[in-house]
């Protein structure tokens, strides 16, 4: 059996009825701030925590409801938990018994649900219409419900479908075991000396466990080895108080004169002192230590806070699998465990997250039946797989659900994108997942030119909650599926602009394969070559062309071929591009000089160039007049454009041009984004 899903209704950032899907296992939620995290937590231990106050207060309700619905109905909060059959679950298993009064599908797999409902008794329902049917503001009827009903309000837990009213027996709650772990939590108060109740606990029940779990003993050799070693310390027990006794023999004639005085001590009675000690009444006597490879003990108490956390949490685990126990606590022990644990990440730094993680999914199937993590940690989120990952986000007024996982099918391309994106995601790039937009560029040069450029245009990403992530080539098709919401309703809802590049390539006729064509010579020679204008299949596709939310960015057909390729289109005479990583300095600086002059012809610019195959295929066309009838401005750009792109290392240049750019001002010419770039940005933001 597992928690199937989760049905939210006015809880909170829930207004309508939300549904939330888990599976077995661990569960990973995610998503920006205020998305509703920790109010799906909230949600689960309202439904199966024992023994706390269930009461909420004015401000667990959603505030998104019209006036005409206040006045009309009092509001309430409901939430709801589908818990289904497992694969493989035994046909009498001690979960469905727990849970046959919930049923609400008997037939395999079989399905329950458990209601907690916080609502106005329906007898203070006329008064509550009345008090307020001459309200109109939103905020005055909150006011009245807070100062004059909100006490009034009560509590149900029910059982099976809640239209029945079947109210949950208490006993069956008692079964499930759920432990929440808060993100701001004192672990240090609650730890580190056998007095707490959930080390004595836990000491207790793994007190002679080499006996307990020793299988070549049957349960009553067992018992009888555990009994003897009690009676062996009660008899070493008996020394200590013997020893104390003997110590004490001429002081406790003093010590008690008085009682004698006072006539305490008539009829022959006498005081002395005496007792026992039984072996759990020294289990305050331990205190959790940490010892050094030096060999110096010191308390736990002295750890750093993260070590702390992942002591208590292990204990915590500890305590469940004691809790689970049949034969240490009989018919009282728990038949589901549920582990929720919000921002794991506080007080861990990286590595510490992702052994954590690690840790969990090793040990899981001994101790608890499922995990519920909500996160910020894109460290976390990376060492998980995509199908434990539940993306909450605001979008509007209303919180959206997306489940990465679900978005690809069991086609063998949508397989090969799953693995793809799953051997991809780092801490890094899980970032895609957190951010309000998403910017997919293809190289290092976008990623650190696009947020500069953004700057120029006045506007900073951050403040937009726009995240740029390098994929490190072309492979869109994988990426997208995770945000297209026209393709699935799993998708993850945001605007994503894809910054790519054309490519255009070409083929000799006599030969198989394809080569970088240079814009400049598209189509000019087609008795001999094959062109394609672009070799990159997602330009061509038009999947994205009127999609709303994912828009693709790329440089004008038959003019560029790649970012710097464009970005020299687009800062032609601008020699603050020309930085010291790039070569052929003097050759590229004579062709800006040479093309500000307006009587230089293509044949000029030519000549400028060193001797090359590039140089002989320009020529080539010069000759046969293919390229004279072009002679343009555009033209001569584009052949200082090749040039630059053969003299560049691109991760260099683009760090020597973010600080370039960083650094103007007015008395320089501005190096300007090229147009696609700013579309991109203007889009996005």
């Amino acid at each position: 059996m597992y928690i199937s899903k989760l049905l939210i209704e006015n809880f909170r950032s829930f207004n309508n009825q939300t549904e939330i899907e888990f599976h077995e296992g661990i569960n990973v939620i995610i998503g920006q701030n205020n998305a509703g995290k920790t109010t799906v937590i909230k949600a689960l231990d309202l439904l199966f925590s024992n023994g706390k106050n269930k009461r909420l207060s004015i401000d667990d309700f959603n505030r998104d409801i019209s006036i005409e619905s206040l006045k009309l109905n009092p509001p309430k909060i409901r939430i709801s938990a589908i818990l289904v059959e497992s694969v493989g679950e035994e046909e009498y298993s001690e979960d469905i018994i727990t849970v046959a009064s919930w049923l609400t599908k008997l037939e395999s797999p079989y399905e329950a649900r458990l209601t907690y409902e916080f609502s106005l008794p329906e007898k203070e329902e006329k008064e509550y219409k009345r008090n307020l049917q001459d309200i109109s503001d939103s905020e005055e009827c909150w006011n009245i419900i807070r100062n004059d009903f909100l006490r009034k309000y009560t509590y149900k837990i029910f059982a099976g479908n809640p239209d029945h009213l079947n109210i949950v027996d208490a006993e069956s709650i008692k079964k499930f075991d759920f432990q929440f772990l808060s993100a701001i939590r004192d672990v240090e108060r609650d730890l580190f000396s056998g007095k707490n109740p959930l080390l004595k606990e836990i000491i207790d029940f793994f007190m002679d466990y080499e006996i307990k779990t020793n299988e070549t003993l049957d349960k009553r050799q067992q018992i009888s080895e555990i009994k003897n070693k009690k009676q062996a310390f009660s008899l070493q027990a008996k020394e200590l108080i013997k020893s104390l006794q003997d110590r004490m023999t001429e002081g406790n004639k003093h010590m008690l004169k008085y009682v004698r005085d006072t006539g305490a001590g008539l009829d022959g009675m006498a005081t002395s002192f005496d007792g026992v000690i039984l072996d759990t009444e020294l289990y305050s006597a331990l205190k959790l230590i940490v010892e050094s490879e030096t060999g110096i003990k010191l308390p736990a108490i002295n750890n750093g806070l993260g070590y702390n956390n992942l002591i208590y949490i292990s204990l915590l685990l500890a305590k469940m699998q004691k809790d689970a126990s049949g034969e240490y606590l009989g018919a009282n022990a728990k038949n589901y465990s549920v582990l929720a644990i919000e921002e794991p990440e506080a007080h861990l730094h990286p590595s510490m997250q992702y052994k954590f993680l690690k840790f969990l999914k090793e040990n899981r199937a001994m101790e608890v039946n499922q995990i519920f993590i909500t996160t910020h940690s894109p460290n976390i989120t990376a060492a998980v797989d995509l199908d434990d990952l539940i993306v909450l986000q605001k979008d509007g007024k209303k919180t959206g659900v997306a489940y990465p996982g679900k978005v690809f099918t069991n086609s063998l391309e949508d397989r090969k994108s799953k693995n793809y994106v799953k051997r991809f995601i780092d801490a890094t790039k899980a970032d895609m997942f957190f951010s309000k937009k998403l910017i997919l560029v293809e190289g290092l040069a976008e990623q650190l030119l696009v947020p500069e450029f953004a700057e120029t245009m006045g506007i900073d990403l951050a403040d937009t909650h726009t995240s740029i992530i390098n994929i490190g080539g072309r492979y869109f098709e994988h990426f997208l599926k995770l945000f297209d919401t026209q393709k699935s309703q799993h998708a993850i809802k945001k605007k994503v602009a894809c910054i790519t590049d054309l490519d255009p390539v070409m083929k000799n006729k006599n030969e198989s394969s394809w080569i970088k064509c240079p814009p400049l010579f598209l189509n000019l020679d087609e008795e001999n070559y094959e062109y394609k204008s672009s070799s990159n299949s997602i330009t061509q596709s038009l999947t994205f062309s009127d999609h709303e939310q994912i828009k693709i960015y790329t440089q004008e057909l038959k003019k560029s071929s790649t970012f710097e390729h464009n970005l020299l289109l687009s800062n032609a005479t601008n020699v603050g591009l020309i930085t010291d990583s790039v070569s052929n300095k003097k050759e590229l600086t004579e062709m800006m000089i040479a093309i500000a002059d307006e009587q230089k012809t293509i044949k000029d610019i030519v000549d400028i160039l060193k001797e090359s195959k590039y140089k002989e295929q320009l020529k080539r066309l010069l000759n046969s007049k293919k390229l004279n009838d072009k002679d343009s401005e555009q033209f001569k750009i584009q052949i200082l454009a090749d040039r630059y792109l053969s003299s560049i290392k691109k991760g260099e240049v683009a760090q020597e041009l973010v600080y370039a750019i960083s650094k103007q001002d007015n008395s320089k010419e501005k190096i300007v984004p090229p147009d696609y770039i700013k579309e991109a940005i203007t889009w996005i933001c």
